[in-house]
């Protein structure tokens, strides 16, 4: 277990770093100073960059597979454009962003020149060709890249490990994982690595981890964030934002949002949402807040339960109204259909990728493997017509509400060096034991991706007996992002969340 630690520059939130660069409080150079150094102290990790051999001690958070050389150079840089007054007026906008801001990246978004494996030992010399555009849009930004992240191999399981970067670790419970894909992310955050992090979720690869390290991760509508093609085009996916606070996810948001020549797929939005909220509880008065804590049938854990119930009632007592209501989904079914979908999708393309390797991962090999034969055994028509129902029943069970409300993991946490290629022994909502047939099982995240016109914005809401945060996830309507948002900030106003763990 940990300790709470709320204060240094390495709990410093992003807006609140930028208001510190514009009064001469605080220098890019000294916050990145700060980070590198908890990063050298907390990590294992050279400040010139990691060997990738999946060494490294025991109780290090692991996080961070590569600290980037020229990011003080950049520093430098941006204190000097801040000494100029060169930035613009409005905080979080235009070129000045990010200004002078440190932002850790997932691997997987790569860099031009730089290695990009996405996790697998056999693709560590690779080097990626451009920038990815979310690396582009914060470049664009004034955003420093100071550290890149870690992820399972190709993003396809909800712990971190593999053989190139080893086990990364929770900073609330080492024994346990930060969750996956985006665990790095996750860890960096919760270890006070970084103010920012770029993720990406594809079944709550931004979610899981968010919720398991106590922090704030943003799964946008479909479209608002470009990714790379031909894989964009798999209308599950998306890239997205992490960070410790709500104003400071809406401020990566609107760096990475809109539409990007590269991603045929992207959409405008309609504005820059929030990164200010006033009195942020009032927004409940008289809301309509819909509660599905099972989503169906899954199992949930009694701490979750009683976390996410403590939260609602939180949030009555701030004047909003909430009714709790029944979905007719059973996860079994969810899991059937979302891995048909990927089994037409993804899991070719992660047997052309690893095809030639001599090793890849258990966890990768039984994913391609379900997949596959999750494929097989209905038609891309199929999986089109059980999504098509299930956003029908997502649609009727929030007509008249403006949010959707719903835990993150069914689950309490996860071994942090566990495969669970038999599935997962989780525990029900009355204490006993339950054996889900597979782990996707324990994450109530993937009916939001196949319905990835709405907007889910994960938030921490209490702590489980182990010592992991709990997550709650905020759902709004299709490309109803603000509302999200506005409910993330109430329920941040009305029950503050730790800032690290240490």
């Amino acid at each position: 277990m940990t300790s709470v630690v709320n204060h240094g520059i390495h709990a410093l939130g992003a807006v609140e770093t930028l208001r510190s660069f514009r009064a001469r409080e605080l220098s890019p150079v000294e916050v990145l100073d700060a980070l590198l150094d908890r990063i050298h102290a907390d990590d294992g990790a050279a400040l010139g960059g990691r060997a990738m051999d999946g060494e490294g001690s025991a109780n290090a958070v692991n996080a961070v597979v590569q600290v980037l050389e020229g990011s003080r150079a950049e520093a430098l840089d941006a204190e000097r454009r801040y000494a100029r007054g060169e930035y613009d007026e409005t905080l979080g906008r235009g070129s000045s962003a990010l200004l002078g801001l440190p932002v850790a990246t997932k691997e997987k978004h790569g860099i031009a020149g730089e290695t990009l494996s996405q996790g697998f030992f056999e693709l560590r010399d690779d080097r990626a060709p451009a920038d990815h555009p979310v690396i582009e849009r914060i470049r664009a930004a004034g955003g420093i890249v100071h550290a890149r992240t870690a992820s399972p191999e190709f993003s396809c399981a909800t712990v971190t490990h593999s053989k190139l970067w080893g086990v990364t670790r929770n900073p609330w419970n080492r024994e346990l994982s930060p969750g996956g894909s985006s665990g790095g992310a996750g860890a960096a955050l919760a270890a006070g690595f970084t103010p920012l992090a770029t993720a990406s979720d594809i079944a709550g690869s931004t979610r899981i981890p968010a919720a398991f390290c106590g922090v704030v991760g943003y799964k946008a509508p479909y479209g608002r964030i470009p990714g790379l093609p031909p894989l964009s085009a798999d209308w599950y996916r998306g890239d997205g934002p992490m960070a410790r606070s709500v104003a400071d996810t809406a401020l990566l948001t609107n760096v990475l949002s809109g539409i990007h020549p590269v991603d045929h797929g992207t959409v405008p939005g309609h504005g820059p949402l929030p990164t200010e909220y006033g009195d942020a509880a009032q927004w409940l008065v008289g809301r309509r807040i819909a509660l599905a804590v099972r989503l169906g049938d899954y199992p949930v854990h009694p701490d979750v339960e009683r976390a996410v119930r403590e939260t609602t009632a939180r949030l009555v007592a701030a004047g909003a109204v909430v009714e709790e209501f029944e979905l007719p989904w059973t996860s079994a079914a969810v899991r059937d259909l979302t891995m048909g979908h990927f089994g037409h999708i993804l899991a070719p393309a992660m047997r052309q990728l690893t095809e030639d390797m001599t090793e890849v991962a258990a966890y990768t090999q039984r994913f391609i493997d379900d997949a596959s034969t999750a494929g097989r055994s209905m038609s891309l028509v199929d999986t089109l017509a059980g999504e098509a129902r299930l956003q029908a029943d997502l649609a009727a069970a929030m007509a008249g509400y403006d949010a959707l409300l719903a835990p993150v993991n069914a689950v309490d946490g996860l071994r942090a060096d566990g495969d669970y290629l038999d599935g997962l022994e989780a525990t029900g909502p009355a204490g006993g034991p339950v054996r889900l047939e597979h782990y996707w099982q324990g994450h109530m995240t993937v009916p939001f991706n196949v319905s990835n016109r709405c907007p889910v914005l994960s938030v921490p809401v209490g702590f489980a007996g182990n010592g992991l945060p709990v997550g709650l996830q905020i759902v709004g309507h299709p490309y109803a992002e603000e509302s999200v948002f506005r409910a993330g900030a109430a329920i941040e106003a009305i029950q503050p969340w730790p800032l690290v763990a240490a």
